[in-house]
């Protein structure tokens, strides 16, 4: 469990997008990843790579991708 004591941003859906169609995520996988991110208050890709959803590859490249947003 990854829980942040200064309540996360929603995830954007964007970042959203991102991750289903360049990293192939499920629906099924985000659905969960977003309802754990919000009860935690932890960045989505946080969770969803301390679930298994995502390698640690896959993370640095959602966190690539969030720096070069903007």
């Amino acid at each position: 469990m990854v829980v942040c004591s200064h309540p996360q941003p929603a995830a954007s859906n964007e970042l959203q997008d991102f991750l289903l169609a360049r990293l192939g995520l499920s629906s099924n996988a985000l659905n969960l990843g977003l309802r754990q991110a919000e009860l935690e208050q932890a960045p989505l890709p946080i969770v969803l790579w301390s679930f298994g959803l995502l390698s640690l590859e896959q993370l640095q490249q959602v966190l690539d991708w969030e720096n070069n947003q903007g």
